[in-house]
């Protein structure tokens, strides 16, 4: 973070330029030409009481020159806590380091659980994570108080579910903003390859105005230009270990798989009483009226996900933390170069 400008803005134009924004395939810059791929975590040492870390997480747009600054991202997280290892951020302690992080974007903290036998970060292991090639050592990750991430509440509206345009929806903030709607309320079944969702115009056009409203009724105004609140589609899970299945959507397209803050926000949401998840949940014999469900597996596009939630008090609006287990692989270190943006000419200014 301290090689970096202070402004925000000029922040934007160096990642735009390091990422290759403007082009489909981000030739010129290291981004992987999906919104998946084109994302950069900030880190420095941080002054925060609790924390070792600061971490800032930024979505570089693949084709529109636009940095966002305000979601969060789990996966990108795993890789946290080995840089600042690797980096001398922090001391490694011999069997697992705990490095606590403090995430500038929601402004929480998160504990990332490395192997560090013998003081040396472990990359090897066993553990595999659907949609991922390979496998390597596990890094549980902690996420702490995840209500109200962005909006300060986690039913932001004052309501469970609500009614957007004749569609049942739920407007949950935990861990990320999202809004939570049944796949059948739209006319698909939720299991529809991404490809396929992507392809039905008519269906991203009918989620973009829900996501508008919706993100006008949580507060965060007009979100044409942001990525949140997040969409998620819920349906039926086809295996009977699963909790439920869910389609989640970067918010103008299909994840291939989920993301890990949308993950727990739809975690949190099974628990809500009322919410579109929770009855869901309850229809399949997943959930009853009288008892949190605390270990959930979502089906995704890619596999699933596990996810455990600890609660305060057995009670479902107080979330004290969720985790799960990521991988991370150290592939380079080194210098990376961006281009300055070019002077106005004298012609252009006059």
């Amino acid at each position: 973070m301290k090689d970096l400008p202070a402004d925000q803005g000029q922040q934007a134009d160096i990642l735009l330029s390091l990422m290759g924004s403007g082009h489909a395939l981000q030739i010129d810059g290291i981004g992987g030409g999906d919104p998946l791929t084109s994302k950069v975590a900030i880190v420095e040492r941080s002054s925060h009481p609790e924390a070792d870390v600061d971490y800032l997480f930024a979505q570089v747009d693949v084709l529109n020159k636009r940095v966002d600054f305000n979601p969060n991202c789990g996966n990108m997280l795993s890789a946290v806590g080995p840089y600042a290892l690797e980096t001398g951020l922090v001391e490694p302690q011999d069997g697992v380091t705990v490095v606590k992080v403090y995430n500038l974007n929601t402004r929480r903290l998160i504990e990332c659980h490395v192997p560090t036998p013998a003081r040396q970060v472990q990359y090897e292991g066993d553990v595999c994570i659907s949609g991922v090639p390979g496998s390597a050592a596990g890094i549980q990750l902690s996420f702490l108080d995840i209500m109200g991430s962005k909006t300060g509440q986690l039913l932001p509206t004052g309501h469970a579910s609500e009614m957007i345009e004749g569609v049942e929806v739920s407007c949950i903030d935990a861990a990320t903003p999202i809004m939570l709607l049944r796949a059948e309320s739209l006319g698909v079944t939720g299991h529809e390859a991404p490809a396929e969702l992507d392809a039905n115009q008519p269906l991203l056009d009918r989620l973009e105005a829900l996501r508008r409203e919706a993100g006008k009724r949580m507060g965060l105004g007009d979100v044409r230009e942001s990525v949140l609140p997040k969409v998620v589609l819920v349906s039926a899970p086809a295996a009977g270990a699963s909790t439920l299945n869910v389609r989640y959507f970067v918010p103008h397209r299909c994840h291939k798989a989920i993301a890990v803050t949308g993950a727990m926000a739809v975690v949190a949401a099974i628990n809500v009483p009322g919410s579109v998840a929770n009855l869901l949940a309850r229809d399949v014999g997943r959930v009853t009226p009288d008892e949190l469900l605390c270990h959930l597996v979502l089906e995704h596009p890619s596999g699933t996900i596990a996810l455990t939630a600890e609660y305060r008090n057995d009670d479902p609006f107080d979330i004290a933390r969720v985790s799960l287990m990521r991988t991370a692989r150290k592939i380079m270190s080194g210098q990376i170069f961006y281009a300055a943006p070019a002077a106005p000419s004298l012609e252009a200014a006059t």
